[in-house]
This record gives structure tokens, C-alpha cells and sequence, in this order.
């Protein structure tokens, strides 16, 4: 520990003019509690505490938190746990990627404004890791994060069935009149069989593994079910290790480099993951002036196969990934690929931790590189005359590649959603659906609703898929031909504000390339003739007016400018 004057109960003492006073008070206000003077005097280590009723993903943090304390104790630390705002994805309005970055505050607000000497992190749900790693990343003490763990799989019927992968494909069966009503309700009851966090590959586990890949989370963390016990004797490990590592002065500066966050990159597309997993390493690697080489990382996709069957790139799930070995059964097929002198939260380097790997066991869940799920990477990096700084496709759940097609353009979610049913709507299996104005300025924050519904005359006629593009992201549960994050959006004056219906798209994912066939000086005389982009007029206050005047765009993470270190200093590999 560096300096003993400056730690513990010491540390961030509140500012009363007096040092001296400060701890007394701090001392006299905290013994309320029961604590002793040998107590106080022991290194501090902060939980954060993400529970909520509003939050059934992190149902177990209860348990989680006096796991970790036992650790924190068993290693000769003072546990200290501590509220920051909860997001789960069914219960934020209007999506929570709106609140990511506001819970990144909190969090590393809170970190800043209470003594601790260290931190151990519980997120879960999609947007809670990438919130914590941000604020670990910008206050920069040793840090350590603990996952809740994906739920079990459920059935309905002789099928097994799983959030939410699944609940979307029902959903769609509902809409076109092959479920009931009564169905319906009665799969509702066994999508979620328990706590924990969607158990496919949908952005909480995807953030799990990539966690696990880029060293902040101790080996075999990401897979292990919320409910099992070995999920409690992680959190205690954790607890433990968070208690030396304040003892070795390990920051997460030296464990969140370019290289490291390229391994992350690198596991998002072996096991096939969440394309939202690129906005949020994104805004991670931002927080420390790194920047995110976009064509980099999609040249990891001819090199990186997906090698994990999971929905909604396979079958499976992931109580089915876990007992397959998990991360450490993929990071160990991928070890050529990898940065192995990165060091991790145990103290040893990603390497060292693979060779300590316990050995493989047969099964099939985790593919070998000669026998991939895809060839490819799962996540493909589009540019062109739509998409200047970037789109992003998910070709690893897709049924199409390369297509032409003619534009139906919906200007808003809500454009969307008044007229994709409309029996009227002039629309074949061949065109692309389009939407803008759905991105981190124009919707606002950039919400999962790039997954647009099939419209309900071609779904009852069996269209399973069709290309569809936006400038907002997709749920990692979801499936289908979608172009997402298309840079910069429609609402701050990007080329998406010029397409029109009836417009040609060519979309050539091996070529990775995306176009409307439009002549350059047509697309330059509807620029003249676009209206100057508008923000809202009413309700610009609070948090939402902070968001609209500086939150980035998908390129940047859509973190705020403020919250960034610029200009970048590194760039990933």
C-alpha cells in the first residue's frame, strides 16, 4: 500500500478544516456500528452493491455481498458495502443504455467520495459491467469484478427454452397467430426459471467473458450459474484477492491496456457475442485514451471463428457453456491469438493463468478451430456512403450476406412501429427495412430496437428474415440480417438522413461494404435541402439535457466528451 496516512478510514477524509477532526468524527460516526479500532485500522475494501427489486438478474447480490465479505475478512481487510444505481434492461425507461453512463458517475463518484483502498465490482445485467469498468478505468484503484451469473434454461414443454433469445422467436410466433394468448402467458413463466442474467449469449454474458478475457475478473468467473454454489466461493476468492491486491498496488491502469482490451475483442468473437460488446469496450478503452481500431478489430474476424454453440449463434446455453469449462475452454483454443503477457486481477498473466487452466474434458459445446460454429468472427465492420465512420453486422446470426435491395425508410422508432403492421405498407421479402433517427442523440441513446419486427404480412407468410439497418443497436439475444450502429446517426446530420424509399441499398458483408445507389451529386442537393438537425424542445433538463449536449457517438462508445481522455494516446492492435 503506498501511504498509510492516506489509506483506510483515512483516505478522502471529508473536508472540515481539520484533518485530524475528520477521522475522529469519521471514527466516532462509523462505531455506531460496532466496528473497533483494530477494525477500522485494516485496509477498506468497498462493495458495490447493485441489488434492486427492480432487478431479478441481480437477485443474488445478498448472498454475492457476504461472500465477498468473508473473503475481505478471511484475508485481513474491513468490508464496507455500498449502494450505486441498479440498471436492468425490462425496467429502464427508456432504455438503459440512456443510464449507463449515469451509473458509471455514481459508481466512480462514490469510489472517490468513501475510503477504500480497493473495490469489488457486482454487475450482471447488460449495461452494469461495462458502467463499473468505466469507473474503475477513470478512478484507477485496485479493482476486481464479480458477475451475478447467467439464470438457468427453462421448458415449455418437451422444448428448452431460455432469455431471451428465445423469448423473441415466441414473441414472433405470438405476433402472426401460432402461439395463443394462453401460451404465451404460460412460456412467460419459463423463459426466466431463475435468477441471474439472460442465459445466451446476449450482452450480460457477453460483458462476463469479455470481462474475464481482459483480466478483471479472477478464471472461470463469467460462466458459473447465478444459483450455484460455486458462483458464492468466486465471490469470497474475490474478496480475498481484493485484499492482496491493494497490498500490490495492482490498478486497473496496468491491467486495462490496448493489448488487453484486444484479447476482449478478440474472446467477443470466438464465442460469438453481443454486438454491443463494441460500444461499451469502446467507451472503456476511451476512459484511458485509448481508441478502438475499428478495421483492426474486424481483421480479428478472418483470423477468429466462432467457436462456441450458443443461442443466438447456435443451440445451446449457457448453464451448457459453463459445464463445457467456459472462458477458460475458449481462451485455451485462442491462446495463439492472444496477448499472453497481459497481466490480470490474480497477479499473474493471462498466459500464466492458461497453462493453470485445469485440463480439458470431452465435449462439443466449445468448438475446436478445425470444426468452428462459423468460420468467421461473429461481428463485421461495414463502411461506405451510408456509414462513413462505421456500421456494425452481426453475420455470425445472420441468413444473408450480400444483398440489393430497394429502401422502405421509417423515420423514427415510432414511424416504425405505426406503420410495419399496416396491411397497406408497400413492402416485399426483398426490400430493406430502414430506420433512423434512433441513435444516441436521436432516440435518445441509442436504444435495441435496430431489431425491427418482420411486418406481419410477410411473417404470416413464412419470412423468417430480411435485411434490416438502423442507427441503433441490437439486444445480443437477437437474431437476423441487421446493420446496426450506422456512424454518425440520421438526427446530427449523418449520410442515413439522405436515403429515401424506394432507394437502392447494396449491403456486401464479405466486401465490407454498405451503399445507397445514389449518384454523389443527388446525395449532395438532398444534403442542401436537409433541415438543420433539431434537439428536443421540451423536457431539457436534469440528466437528459446533460446526455443530449454531450454524449459521443457509436465510434466513441457514447460515453460523454467530458468523461473521455482525449486526445487518444494509444490505439488498439
Amino acid at each position: 500500500m503506498a501511504d498509510n496516512k492516506k489509506a483506510g478510514m483515512r483516505k478522502g477524509l471529508t473536508n472540515y478544516g481539520d484533518p485530524e477532526f475528520s477521522l475522529f468524527i469519521r471514527k466516532a460516526f462509523i462505531k455506531a456500528k460496532g466496528y473497533s479500532d483494530d477494525a477500522l485500522d485494516r485496509p477498506v475494501i468497498g462493495i458495490a452493491n447493485t441489488g434492486s427489486d427492480y432487478n431479478p438478474c441481480h437477485g443474488n447480490a445478498p448472498e454475492l455481498i457476504e461472500a465477498i465479505k468473508r473473503g475481505v475478512m478471511l484475508a485481513g481487510g474491513l468490508p464496507m458495502q455500498f449502494p450505486t444505481v441498479s440498471l436492468h434492461e425490462a425496467f429502464s425507461h427508456p432504455t438503459s443504455m440512456f443510464l449507463r453512463n449515469l451509473m458509471s458517475i455514481d459508481t466512480e463518484e462514490m469510489i472517490r467520495a468513501q475510503p477504500m483502498d480497493a473495490v469489488v465490482l457486482i454487475g450482471g445485467c447488460d449495461k452494469t459491467v461495462p458502467a463499473q469498468l468505466m469507473a474503475a478505468a477513470s478512478v484507477n484503484i485496485p479493482a476486481i469484478c464479480v458477475v451475478t451469473g447467467p439464470m438457468l434454461s427453462g421448458t415449455h414443454g418437451a422444448e428448452r427454452v431460455g432469455a431471451c433469445t428465445d423469448c423473441r422467436r415466441l414473441w414472433g410466433k405470438h405476433r402472426v397467430g401460432e402461439i395463443d394468448e394462453k401460451e404465451i402467458t404460460e412460456i412467460s413463466g419459463q423463459l426466466v426459471p431463475s435468477i441471474g442474467f439472460c442465459g445466451v449469449m446476449g450482452t450480460a454474458s457477453t460483458m462476463a467473458c469479455m470481462t474475464e478475457a481482459l483480466g478483471m475478473m479472477l478464471p472461470g468467473g463469467a460462466t458459473i450459474p447465478a444459483v450455484h454454489s460455486d458462483r458464492m466461493r468466486h465471490a469470497e476468492t474475490a474478496g480475498r484477492r481484493a485484499v492482496a491486491m491493494v497490498r500490490e498496488g495492482l490498478t486497473p491502469d496496468k491491467i486495462i491496456t490496448p493489448k488487453s482490451i484486444a484479447n476482449a475483442l478478440r474472446a467477443l468473437m470466438a464465442i460469438g457475442g453481443s454486438t454491443n460488446g463494441i460500444i461499451h469496450y469502446t467507451a472503456l478503452a476511451g476512459r484511458l485514451g485509448i481508441q478502438v481500431d475499428l478495421d483492426a478489430f474486424d481483421r480479428m474476424g478472418n483470423e477468429t471463428p466462432v467457436l462456441v454453440d450458443i443461442k443466438p449463434s447456435g443451440t445451446r446455453y449457457m448453464d451448457d457453456f459453463h459445464k463445457a469449462g467456459g472462458m477458460r475452454a475458449v481462451l485455451r483454443e485462442i491462446r495463439h491469438l492472444l496477448n499472453l503477457d497481459c497481466l490480470t486481477v490474480s497477479g499473474r498473466t493471462l498466459g500464466e493463468e492458461i497453462e493453470a487452466y485445469p485440463e480439458p474434458w470431452p465435449q462439443d459445446m466449445v468448438r475446436p478451430l478445425t470444426n468452428p460454429i462459423s468460420q468467421t468472427g461473429g461481428i463485421a465492420v461495414l463502411r461506405g456512403n451510408i456509414a462513413p465512420r462505421g456500421a456494425i453486422f452481426k453475420q455470425s446470426a445472420a441468413s444473408k450476406q450480400s444483398h440489393t435491395g430497394r429502401a422502405i425508410v421509417f423515420e423514427s422508432q415510432e414511424d416504425m412501429i405505426s406503420r410495419i403492421d399496416d396491411p397497406a405498407l408497400d413492402v416485399t421479402p426483398d426490400d430493406i427495412l430502414v430506420m433512423r433517427n434512433a441513435g444516441p442523440v436521436g432516440a435518445p441513446a441509442m436504444p435495441e430496437a435496430g431489431y425491427i419486427p418482420i411486418p406481419k404480412k410477410l411473417a404470416a407468410q413464412g419470412v423468417k428474415d430480411m435485411i434490416r439497418m438502423s442507427d441503433a443497436r441490437m439486444s445480443g439475444t437477437a437474431f437476423g440480417s441487421i446493420v446496426l450502429h450506422i456512424c454518425p446517426e440520421a438526427a446530427v446530420g449523418g449520410p442515413l438522413a439522405l436515403v429515401r424509399t424506394g432507394d437502392r441499398i447494396r449491403l456486401d458483408v464479405p466486401g465490407r461494404s454498405l451503399d445507397v445507389l445514389v449518384f454523389d451529386d443527388e446525395l449532395a442537393a438532398r444534403r442542401t435541402a436537409l433541415p438543420p438537425p433539431r434537439k428536443p424542445t421540451t423536457g431539457l433538463r436534469g440528466y437528459y439535457r446533460l446526455f443530449l449536449d454531450h454524449v459521443q457517438q457509436a465510434d466513441e462508445g457514447c460515453d460523454f466528451d467530458f468523461l473521455t481522455k482525449r486526445p487518444y494516446t494509444d490505439r488498439t492492435p
